[in-house]
């Protein structure tokens, strides 16, 4: 190439080609909006579900986490279905899966039949969870892979702002979330109801977005290929790249599980990084709010409408400040991202944890003295703006593009369903433990663990901004504070 094609880049054509990425990214990151609403709609169902069904805390907790088992199992699947069946058709499956879920949940009429329809969901979320960060990062360009990686995390929180908005709506038309609403339904099962909507556009938008150029490459179709990495990525030379895919494809021989094994406890050192970032991302603490931050709010004397809104306003925070995130990823890097949110969540955890070990009275007459509920609020949504800034987006951009091509799909479904497994241990633990221990300690062991994942950011985890999908070696650097 010789630098006739440098003015391409401020032309109406590469504009063009930009807007083709944006919009197919945004399409596949649909699949994010479905994981977001599926983590946050219990949110505003569990007490009332928990009534109608006679759930005990342990109960009402394992009906809300049985569906993170099946988010697991789904993501370790995926990879491989997505490679031999292609992206989009594994995305429509993800679409079905969550759409009989949403009617299965909303009409349960038992304690096992809602814990299938659960799992069902929690299947299809799984398989979302993993194609759409892998899609994007396969059709995104290198120079915009960060930003664009950013919309399955910016999509996830838009759905749990649009569940909880939606849920802090029914609740308020039907007058309380157990009154009926319509048809003779309460407004929790609507809640789960209206999650058909989604699932169904993204079925839909599966059939009308480009097959990945790499997963075409590797199956022949090299002219489809082409035409998907000049129309979607603005390649100056697709046959070039197209070339360059396949030789990357021929030289890595078929993938296999044999591909992440390594001398330490089995697998490749890189894996164990991909693995433990996934579950520090968890046992931050996260769900802890999206899950059950109504029922927080409840517990320490919110009133039910206060809880909804307060909800809700952390909800539109987490989205504003993902959307910063996509803006510096690609400046700053994922690393000091990574780094600086450890920190701010560090000192929103400490806040929390404070105002919560001032916490008086118990079961319905709880109450925050003083300053001490501001203080839990600013805590809390503090420890969101810096969850939203780094190691919500960042994790799935790292998880798709960390690993070569040979390891890849393998890397990313471990990575995924270790995710989806500590999500389930901090959702099913959070209900008994507070009652057992109290909110100060799980929020003091939420900010240990942001202390970790500071360092562990600092000396196992590399920067991988601006490189192309091809050139990552696998590689793990023991001083990887040095890269950046």
């Amino acid at each position: 190439m010789t630098g006739t094609a440098t003015p391409t880049a401020t032309t109406p054509s590469t504009q063009h080609h930009r807007g083709r990425a944006l919009g197919v990214c945004i399409a596949a990151a649909v699949g994010g909006f479905l994981f977001g609403f599926d983590s946050s709609v219990i949110n505003g169902a569990v007490d009332s579900m928990g009534s109608h069904f006679a759930l005990n805390s342990f109960m009402s907790g394992f009906v809300v986490s049985i569906a993170l088992l099946g988010c697991a199992v789904g993501a370790w699947f995926a990879g491989r279905m997505a490679d031999r069946y292609g992206r989009r058709n594994v995305m429509v499956i993800g679409s079905v899966l969550f759409l009989l879920s949403s009617v299965g949940t909303a009409t349960a009429f038992s304690v096992p039949d809602l814990m299938v329809w659960r799992v069902v969901g929690g299947l299809g979320i799984g398989v979302a969870s993993v194609i759409a960060p892998a899609y994007i990062s396969e059709v995104a360009p290198a120079r915009t892979r960060g930003a664009l990686g950013s919309l399955q995390q910016l999509a996830i929180t838009i759905g749990q702002l649009v569940v909880l908005s939606s849920n802090a709506l029914l609740a308020n038309w039907a007058g309380s979330p157990s009154r009926d609403l319509w048809w003779g339904m309460e407004a929790w099962r609507w809640m789960f109801l209206v999650g058909v909507i989604p699932a169904a556009v993204y079925g839909i938008l599966a059939f009308l977005i480009p097959e990945s150029p790499r997963w075409l490459v590797s199956r022949g179709r090299t002219e489809e290929a082409a035409r998907v990495l000049h129309k979607v990525g603005g390649e100056a030379d697709p046959q070039a790249k197209v070339e360059e895919i396949k030789t990357t494809i021929s030289t890595e021989h078929r993938p296999s599980f044999a591909d992440i094994r390594g001398n330490r406890f089995g697998l490749h050192p890189l894996v164990w990084i991909g693995i433990i970032m996934a579950a520090l991302q968890q046992l931050i603490g996260i769900n802890a709010i999206f899950y059950y931050s109504t029922t927080l709010w409840q517990s320490v004397g919110f009133s039910s409408s206060q809880s909804f809104v307060t909800s809700v306003i952390t909800a539109a925070v987490n989205v504003v400040m993902t959307v910063v995130s996509m803006l510096f990823v690609d400046k700053v890097g994922r690393r000091k991202l990574l780094s600086i949110g450890s920190i701010g969540m560090l000192v929103g955890l400490l806040m929390a944890t404070a105002a919560f070990s001032q916490q008086h009275g118990s079961g319905a007459h709880v109450s925050l003295p003083g300053a001490w509920g501001p203080v839990a609020l600013v805590g809390a949504n503090l420890f969101v703006v810096f969850f939203a800034l780094s190691w919500g987006p960042i994790l799935w951009i790292m998880l798709a593009e960390m690993f070569p091509n040979r390891m890849r799909g393998y890397a990313l479904a471990l990575g995924t369903a270790s995710n989806w497994i500590f999500n389930f241990i901090v959702t099913f633990a959070f209900q008994p433990m507070t009652q057992k221990v109290g909110l100060s300690w799980l929020y003091g062991a939420f900010a240990f663990f942001a202390v970790v994942a500071f360092v562990f950011t600092r000396t196992k985890v590399n920067e991988t901004k601006g490189e192309e999908l091809e050139a990552m070696t696998g590689q793990v650097r023991t001083r990887a504070a040095k890269a950046s």
